[in-house]
């Protein structure tokens, strides 16, 4: 068995790994690289062919994992999509508003790019390419082991990072046994539970987003949270909240609950201004036995403990634009990074008050909107028009979906006889954390590289 580190290579979208076996081509993730126009270039081909390809393995249902998938049915693709259930069902909603933005953007480029002198616009898929896609997605359980293909065998393991997430165990038929951490959530945080340890694997195949940092713990970002959005309301402005409608959105709704029942910020309104983060919602309620005992607890007391009283949903297009209007209002809308979505619209009409605030609840990829702004941009580019900053600002790291540092060190103690082979992480990030797991711990770790394909060796029990 070899492996190769296709994407998220030093980097942390794109995420895509390549596993050959005895002539069968396997990959882990089909990630969608995301940050300006070199981006569009990096997604817009595969450094494989397609038609090889056995099958796809895909760990959640996160964009940087997933949002390729429908380019493998435009390249020819022929095999199955392996997911849990509850990432089959949230990749419809993800794929399909996907889609729908690829689209709008499209035709938008295809008019003004020529008078602006810029390249004919890419179209990486379209609806019509995410509904083909949809037939051959596999819907597995947790611990459920099933042969993808001759001599390969497969297993989905909770990892605590948002619903259906998991790392995937992947096993040939000489005993190799490998880990594709996909990523991990944290110990004792909200909404999800712990993620389950991984025990007896020759490598692991680990993320390090956040390997070089400790998160602040809930309690403290909680608190950072009620600071910022009384600091923000107090001046009578907006609270812009750009946020993942798959997983933050889910936990920002439920601490809010908490923290306007407890009086500790204003009952003002809420709007979650994101149809894709209102659809996603219903699946939290659905698979709920996947979430912790805590939130399980809070349906005892409300059929919805992400949607309460002052949380109104605005699914159109003019609903959204009618909050411009408003003041006084907290706002919460994709995308993330800021990067596509109706927070780009709320951006433009908010980040040069200086009585409103945007409050960053995530990781912001290097060239996004969103990373501009936080690394302290006076003015920003949104949508060909050059908007001053001079909004409040705030980051908080503790709400991250991603185990720090220490939790990631944790969860690897597991298996500590495994190779360590680190992705999905800024260099300099990927670095600093090989340094702490060698020094700290006396583990052996590799740092993933495209042009280096993995040979897979036996580690436990040799």
């Amino acid at each position: 068995m070899k492996v190769t580190v296709l994407g998220a290579c030093k980097e942390v979208t794109g995420s895509m790994f390549l596993i050959e076996y005895k002539g069968h081509k396997v990959i882990v993730d089909c990630g969608l690289y995301q940050g300006g126009y070199e981006a569009v270039e990096k997604n817009a081909d595969f450094p494989f062919d397609v038609k090889e390809l056995d099958a796809a393995l895909i760990t959640h249902a996160h964009l940087d994992h997933s949002g390729r998938l429908p380019m493998l049915e435009k390249f020819g693709f022929a095999g199955q999509v392996y997911a849990t259930e509850a990432t089959c069902d949230l990749l419809k909603d993800m794929l399909l508003d996907s889609a729908k933005i690829q689209e709008e953007d499209f035709e938008r480029k295809l008019r003004k790019n020529p008078r602006r002198g810029l390249p004919e616009p890419i179209l990486l898929y379209s609806s019509e390419d995410v509904y083909n896609i949809f037939s051959r997605l596999s819907r597995l359980r947790y611990d459920e082991k099933i042969e993808v293909v001759e001599g390969l065998f497969v297993t989905f393991k909770q990892n605590g990072h948002i619903l259906g997430s998991a790392s995937i165990e992947v096993m040939d038929a000489e005993g190799h046994k490998i880990l594709f951490s996909g990523d991990v959530g944290g110990f004792d945080r909200n909404i999800m539970p712990d993620p389950e340890m991984p025990i007896g694997y020759d490598y692991i195949f680990c993320e390090s987003t956040y390997g070089n940092r400790l998160h602040r713990t809930f309690s403290e970002s909680v608190d950072e949270l009620a600071d910022a959005i009384n600091d923000i309301l107090s001046s009578g402005g907006n609270v812009l909240i750009p946020t993942f409608a798959l997983e933050r959105t889910q936990d920002l709704l439920y601490v809010l609950r908490e923290l306007t029942i407890a009086k500790r910020i204003p009952r003002n309104p809420i709007f979650l201004d994101s149809p894709l983060a209102i659809n996603i919602t219903k699946w939290y309620n659905i698979y709920n036995e996947l979430l912790d005992s805590d939130t399980l607890r809070a349906y005892d007391s409300t059929k919805d403990p992400f949607i309460f009283e002052n949380v109104h949903v605005t699914r159109s297009g003019s609903e959204s634009r009618a909050l411009n209007t408003f003041s006084g209002v907290t706002i919460m809308a994709g995308s993330g990074m800021c990067t596509g979505g109706r927070i780009k619209h709320h951006l433009k009409h908010n980040l040069w008050k200086s009585n409103s605030g945007v409050i960053f609840v995530g990781f912001q990829a290097k060239n996004t909107l969103g990373r501009k702004i936080v690394d302290g941009a006076e003015f920003v580019d949104i949508e060909g028009e050059k908007i001053a900053v001079r909004a409040k600002i705030h980051t908080i790291n503790g709400f991250s979906a991603h185990g720090d540092r220490n939790e990631l060190a944790k969860w690897l103690e597991g298996s500590k006889e495994a190779t360590i082979v680190l992705n999905h992480g800024e260099i300099s990030v990927i670095e600093q954390f090989r340094d702490f797991l060698e020094s700290d711990f006396n583990r052996t770790v590799i740092i993933g590289d495209s042009n280096q394909p993995i040979k897979i060796e036996k580690r436990v029990g040799q």
